[in-house]
């Protein structure tokens, strides 16, 4: 190499060599360190978005166990004393039916019969909100208990289809399962204004895919509401990794779906 001042020295030459080996390290260096900052921020985020949903879902576990443990204990006393209290009272009926004329033996009748279907009712909702028995009997003998329900009090038509191989899924899962769709039949008595309800589980190969479908006056769901049992659904389905969609329009009746995998039962 040349300058206008003839060719470079030993020296120089070794300066140059120097400054761009420092020049190259300190490069180098600048890429590690962005790099290893860079990992180290996205593990930082990473650990921190863990964490964030290791509280969300405890703070949702928790919240539901304290609404499971507030159902159990409405199915304890709805069981225990209220109809405790309407098995006295039919015991009364029986003592007044001898004391009374014979005329108003009808009525007395008509009433003790009143007083024992809903000591029936009574103990038939109790076992669907507590959680042991939920257990025990299992996801589909409990919805059919709670469409029966419905049958017999006259406030639909509701009927349950089953397909595919039965498959067992986790209990705890189970009655979220449960829950959610008690939660969908409950805002169907309540608001849809229906007459016919069809609720369809179809054990597939990798899912139990669920579809409940009513034929009342519908809703638009692009509406807020100040309703929570929406927001219940959406959460208790999150819990157990399940897609769940809400399907509405207005004069349209309204459709829930559940897809639930498998793998959540290992």
């Amino acid at each position: 190499m040349l300058t206008e001042k003839g060719p470079l020295l030993p020296q120089e030459k070794l300066l140059i060599v120097y400054f761009i080996a420092v020049l190259l390290f300190f490069t180098v260096f600048a890429i590690v360190f962005v790099v290893a900052f860079q990992r180290r921020k996205n593990k930082f985020l990473k650990e921190r978005y863990e964490a964030e949903q290791r509280y969300q879902r405890e703070l949702a576990d928790s919240q539901i166990e304290i609404q499971e443990q507030t159902l159990k204990n409405i199915a304890w006393e709805l069981h225990d004393n209220v109809g405790q209290l309407l098995s006295v009272a039919n015991i009364q009926l029986n003592v007044l039916m001898n004391a009374i004329p014979m005329n108003f033996h009808d009525q007395v009748s008509e009433t003790k019969s009143i007083v024992q279907e809903t000591v029936q009712e009574i103990r038939t909702l109790s076992k669907v909100l507590n959680n042991d028995v939920v257990l025990k009997n299992g996801l589909l003998a409990s919805l059919q208990v709670e469409l029966d329900r419905f049958k017999r009090l006259g406030y639909l038509d509701a009927s349950l289809k089953i397909t595919g191989d039965i498959i067992p899924i986790n209990s705890e899962n189970e009655i979220i399962i449960f829950r959610i769709l008690q939660e969908f039949l409950s805002n169907v008595v309540k608001h849809a204004r229906a007459s016919k309800l069809f609720v369809h589980l179809d054990y597939k190969e990798k899912s139990l895919d669920i579809t409940a479908i009513d034929d009342g006056v519908g809703f638009d769901t692009s509406v807020k509401t100040d309703s929570s049992g929406m927001e219940t659904m959406r959460s208790r389905a999150a819990l157990i990794n399940a897609d769940f969609s809400i399907v509405s329009e207005v004069g349209k009746g309204t459709q829930l779906f559940l897809s639930y995998p498998y793998k959540n039962s290992q």
